[in-house]
């Protein structure tokens, strides 16, 4: 699950063995993130933030006593030590203006009118998400990792040597479970265009991509299907006012 970078008005969510840990110190977000990407030394990171020794030494002690961060001796250097994240990221908690949303509206604007099962269950779960999200709670990182082992499941069912005929049956996949509208737009660099999102569409404007899910989806099936780590960037999604959600699969190397 990929950490993002944190502003000043978000409170990082940790899940360690004691519980649910709050972070909110930039500079413990800051090394938080580092250390997603990969183990680092002491220097290092004091390299990488620009902070003090003392600082640093101070934010690890605290990060190593809540348990979301571990050490072990550096290989190198036994007086040294490498640092790492001992935790799961859950999530964030956004100090901006709450959505203003009236659910009330909201409900009703895409309504109990309808006698489609499917209907009424994408209502729930629009509806939850604007309620966590009118609450400042970000669930994307859930969501995302969700998607992941939903996409390493659906593999097995879409999985072709030939890429053209697993984007050809992802996109009859996505049809028939009514996610959407899937065109491939290119092949190098791998851009795939959704339209009538089932997880972005009728979400409040939050200037942001929204569809953590599906990105999660996406970027197991192409881990799998190139061997090799991919990331999956939304740059248009619906919650950002676009009439589609953009997806460019990246090779991390």
């Amino acid at each position: 699950m990929r950490l993002k970078k944190m502003d000043e008005r978000t409170v990082g969510l940790f899940a360690t063995q004691e519980g649910v840990s709050a972070v909110d110190s930039q500079v413990r977000m800051n090394i938080l993130s580092m250390l997603r990407e990969r183990e680092m030394g002491f220097d290092e990171i004091v390299a990488s933030t620009g902070r003090a020794k003392s600082t640093i030494s101070v934010h690890l002690r605290s990060l190593a006593d809540e348990g979301i961060v571990s050490s072990r001796p550096d290989p190198a250097d036994a007086r040294k030590k490498i640092f790492f994240l001992s935790s799961s990221y859950l999530g964030g908690l956004s100090r901006r203006r709450r959505i203003e949303k009236d659910m009330e509206e909201y409900i009703s604007k895409h309504a109990l009118s309808s006698d489609d099962p499917f209907e009424f269950f994408r209502l729930m779960f629009r509806t939850i998400r604007v309620a966590l999200l009118s609450e400042g709670i970000d669930l994307d990182p859930v969501l995302h990792e969700a998607g992941e082992k939903v996409g390493e499941a659906l593999y097995t069912k879409v999985a072709d040597p030939d890429l053209s005929k697993l984007l050809s049956s992802l996109a009859t996949f996505w049809k028939a479970q009514r996610l959407g509208r899937m065109e491939v737009k290119s092949l190098e660099p791998l851009i795939i265009h959704v339209y009538d999102c089932f997880e972005c569409q009728d979400l409040p404007f939050l200037g942001r991509p929204a569809c953590a899910f599906d990105s999660g989806i996406l970027e197991a099936i192409f881990s799998r299907h190139y061997n090799n780590n991919v990331s999956v960037k939304e740059t248009n999604c619906y919650a950002m006012g676009d009439g589609y959600c953009r997806f460019i699969v990246e090779n991390k190397k």
